[in-house]
């Protein structure tokens, strides 16, 4: 089987993310993952902590911090929301530990040595107010390409575009809200990118063209806008150093690499952190390095639009222009935004819902499911609560939910605890596992293809398909003339219910055990259904117990809907 490599965007250490942020970028690569693994595949899902750069220091300074001990709880504190949501990474690591810095710094020498760096004296903004140099993206202002007001120094939101402070209209300090700024001279190190173009658009070139046209169109966008040579440190206290070796004077001033460079290398580090922990049987090179394994290796990135350009140009060019054969990404998974009742999610407007809170509103498989269904894969797409609720109501707590609760327990009020023997499979059943054949085929066929709410739609098919049956068949009825026939019916509901549990696993785990579970069934190691067994529906043989489960999904009342929306805010005001 295929070795997979995946990552997705690295959250950052200041605050807990919102439902966008999960469902760009950590919550479709999970369940990308666990399908893999089910499907008998290699896989290491890397992830990590985003800590360094300025946000991290003004957040420590506001909680009375320094700024290492602010980024461990922090990290500690999304480690746990994630865990909640069952992001069942291999490893969750933190930018700011020791291998990155190593491995960083490795990269910065490499491309010094091959002329890819160059020490420029610049001016930069600089805010009396603040008494500091102002990072590119602490300086804010209005975007002079498409207007939008709330544009950073480094890169506007609105269109994407790469900035510098100094194109802003009406630039204003971000720390302090001061528009009394001053330009002063500073040294840094640039990343020559411009002598990097033509090496960057062979190498998309050569693998663009199978990515979604979300993440390829940005990647020519940028290339075509043509690579400009970038800063890559900055006045700060808090990141990787720039080394003292090969620097020496910009080290003695502490300037350090600026976030954007040493995060992507993170993935790598963070591969060399979960390696450390066990190097006798985990090998961090033969993920990254191809001349150690790393060649035959499938690597596939997930991220948000806002992060493709760092990700399809910005690292590769690092990883090219250090002239070492690292692994570059296969397939980049981009997405749009997920809206709040098409506005943004706003911390200090206290709008939208975020991922604690999730958890502490509903069960994680509410919020997975709801997500994956509908993530914004084409487009951007919108969260309300009706829409929400409608889902959980309608996929969940009827379609499946429901059907796993009516077959269970009307077979242990009329057959016992154990799994009905009742007639040879028929016609009805031989259409129904065709049918099921079928579905689960076009579910794989969505899931390799890493379209997820195709993907969703297939695994709600499969769940309607049982309802379906359990209709025609009418075993409550069947059981008054043909008690056989009803035992038949409720044995092969029985199989779907296990089928359902095995397939469902990478969108709800938690109710999947749960269903899995219901039977005592030894030495239960499937993982996946082939099509045979999804056509003969005959993997639970008769006489196996069973338990009927707690009911796996409530419905959300009206009176729970309303009160969701005063307490997370509804739609916005026109």
């Amino acid at each position: 089987m295929a070795r997979h490599l995946i990552t997705s965007a690295l959250p950052y250490i200041n605050g807990i993310k919102h439902l966008g942020n999960m469902v760009g970028s950590m919550l479709p690569a999970d369940v990308y993952s666990r399908y893999l693994r089910q499907r008998g595949h290699d896989v290491l899902y890397i992830c990590a902590t985003d800590e360094h750069g300025t946000p991290a220091e003004l957040a420590a300074k506001e909680q009375g911090l320094p700024v290492a001990e602010f980024c461990a709880q922090a990290h500690d504190a999304q480690k746990a929301v994630y865990d909640g949501f069952e992001l069942a990474f291999d490893y969750f690591g933190r930018s700011s530990s020791e291998q990155n810095r190593e491995i960083t710094q490795h990269f910065a020498r490499r491309l010094n040595e091959n002329g890819f760096i160059e020490e420029r004296a610049i001016r930069q903004v600089y805010s009396p107010a603040d008494g500091r140099f102002l990072p590119d993206r602490y300086v804010e202002g209005t975007c002079p390409h498409c207007g939008y007001d709330k544009a950073r120094g480094d890169q506007c939101e609105n269109c994407t575009r790469v900035l510098d402070p100094t194109d802003l209209i009406n630039p204003r300090s971000a720390i302090s809200g001061s528009t009394d700024l001053e330009v002063r001279e500073t040294k840094h190190l640039f990343l020559l990118q411009s002598k990097l173009q033509h090496e960057v658009e062979a190498w998309i070139d050569e693998v663009g063209d199978e990515w979604p046209q979300l993440a390829s169109s940005i990647a020519r966008k940028w290339l075509t806008e043509g690579l400009h040579d970038r800063a890559i440190t900055r006045d700060l206290d808090w990141g990787v150093p720039v080394p003292a070796d090969t620097w020496p004077e910009l080290a003695a001033e502490g300037k350090v690499f600026y976030v954007w460079f040493d995060a992507p290398i993170e993935y790598i580090g963070a591969t060399k952190e979960w390696s450390d922990l066990d190097p006798e049987n985990r090998d961090w090179k033969s993920w990254w390095y191809e001349p150690d394994g790393a060649a035959d290796v499938r690597y596939t990135e997930f991220m948000a639009k806002d992060n493709v350009p760092f990700h399809t140009v910005m690292f590769p060019a690092t990883e090219l222009g250090v002239r070492e054969p690292w692994k570059k990404v296969d397939y980049v998974k981009a997405f749009n935004w997920l809206t709040y009742y098409g506005g943004k999610f706003s911390t200090s407007q206290k709008r939208g819902v975020f991922t604690d809170q999730a958890l502490a509103t509903l069960p994680a498989d509410y919020w997975r499911y709801f997500l994956i269904a509908n993530a914004p894969e084409s487009d951007d797409s919108s969260f309300t609560w009706e829409h929400f609720t409608t889902t959980v109501n309608k996929d969940l707590a009827d379609t499946l939910g429901n059907f796993v609760n009516r077959v269970l327990s009307f077979s242990k009020k009329r057959f016992g605890e154990e799994v009905p023997a009742g007639a040879a499979a028929g016609e009805p059943e031989a259409k129904l596992g065709e049918e099921i054949a079928s579905l689960l085929a076009e579910y794989e066929t969505q899931m390799e293809a890493l379209q997820f709410r195709k993907a969703a739609a297939a695994l709600r098919a499969l769940w309607s398909a049982g309802n379906s049956y359990l209709e025609e068949k009418a075993p409550w009825l069947e059981i008054k003339t043909n008690p056989e026939g009803a035992a038949l019916t409720l044995r092969t509901a029985m199989n779907l219910i296990h089928l359902y549990s095995v397939v469902s696993e990478p969108f709800i785990p938690a109710s999947s055990a749960a269903m899995r579970a219901a039977f005592a069934l030894p030495d239960d190691t499937a993982t996946w259904a082939t099509a045979d067994e999804a056509k003969s529906l005959d993997f639970l043989p008769a006489g196996t117990p069973f338990t009927v489960p707690p009911v796996l999904f409530a419905k959300i009342t009206d009176e729970d809907l309303e009160s969701y929306k005063e307490r997370f805010g509804g739609a916005p005001a026109e």
